[in-house]
């Protein structure tokens, strides 16, 4: 058979295109597209020791997490240094997704203002996710002092300047921070007493060996129950359903007091967007888990959610906010 130049031009051409698309066929299967996130478990830090409040809300949060995303998302508890420890690890983790971290009040809005020496930046090395939760402090005296509301307290305090005290469980946390915040605010001299944490200073307060102290409401509410302390304003904005007689702080002659403990999710900063993204809408449907909502609501805590920059947002502010109020007092961890 007689084949023209042409007709033969036009097989080895077909013959070509065809070779070329078996290989790049054969190539597209030698190169298999990247897993599908996440497809293996996840890790959430909790830079603060096991038992405690944080942790015990993202073992929740954990379980409720895995459910959604379809792998095991397992906490790991890292304490230490007011939080720094668990969250500077988060901050050197692999920004591949499988790395989560507990975001707290002191480890990204206090402590870069109270230490001077830190092994991340904040603003830097993690990205927020979501606001978790707000939880209001409860401002009570001793049953022994005379006063009934916030507004006898600030009188007494100016009649008796340098001789109230509250208490802390320790320099720097929320408990401080408040009770610093009272005093800048409502012009008194009251005396700081930090405790080697909560309990002790608890303790005394129902002694009458302090006049006041600001608690989380978890941890205030079964003493107040007993009758053994007396609860005069929360430090929310509006009251709290656990104690709906109890003005707020801005109800009983300071206004615009507000002060929280929080918590968060972050991951290391360059975590891809997309994956920033998923969590966030994974969270916020978490949060509208009854479960979730009455474990929250149970320990006067306030659901929060919203966007990773909404949760930016109020990290810098929370940031801002307590770097004026650690100046004004010239506080110091070291």
């Amino acid at each position: 058979m007689v084949w023209s130049l042409k007709v033969f031009s036009g097989v080895v051409a077909g013959v070509a295109v065809a070779l070329a698309l078996a290989s790049a066929q054969g190539h597209a299967q030698a190169q298999p597209a990247a897993p599908a996130w996440p497809s293996k478990s996840l890790t959430l830090t909790v830079p603060y020791a096991a038992g405690g409040f944080a942790d015990t809300r993202m073992r929740l949060l954990a379980r409720k997490l895995s459910d959604k995303l379809g792998q095991p998302v397992v906490v790991e508890n890292k304490g230490g240094a007011g939080g720094v420890i668990g969250t500077a690890a988060v901050a050197r983790a692999a920004p591949d997704g499988y790395t989560l971290g507990s975001g707290n009040l002191a480890p990204l809005a206090v402590n870069p203002s109270l230490m001077k020496k830190m092994p991340y930046d904040p603003a830097k090395d993690l990205a927020p996710v979501i606001l978790i939760e707000n939880s209001p402090l409860v401002l009570s005296v001793a049953n022994t002092l005379p006063v009934k509301n916030v507004e006898e307290l600030i009188a007494l305090a100016k009649k008796d300047p340098g001789k109230l005290t509250f208490g802390s469980s320790g320099i720097g946390g929320a408990h401080h921070l408040s009770g610093e915040m009272f005093r800048e605010d409502a012009h008194i001299d009251i005396v700081h007493v930090p405790y080697k944490g909560g309990a002790p200073a608890s303790t005394d307060l129902m002694a009458g060996h302090l006049s006041m102290m600001f608690e989380m409401g978890y941890a205030a509410m079964p003493s107040i129950q007993a009758g053994k302390i007396r609860p005069i304003a929360v430090t929310s904005l509006k009251r709290l359903e656990i104690l709906p007689d109890v003005p707020t702080m801005s109800e009983s002659g300071v206004p615009g007091f507000e002060s929280f403990n929080w918590q968060g999710i972050v991951v290391p900063a360059g975590t891809p967007a997309p994956i920033i993204a998923r969590l966030n809408v994974a969270l916020n449907e978490i949060l509208k888990d009854p479960d979730v909502v009455k474990a929250i609501a149970d320990t006067g805590s306030q659901v929060a959610g919203g966007t990773p920059e909404d949760f930016g947002k109020f990290i810098q502010t929370e940031r801002e906010k307590w770097s004026r109020v650690i100046q004004a007092a010239n506080i110091s961890a070291e």
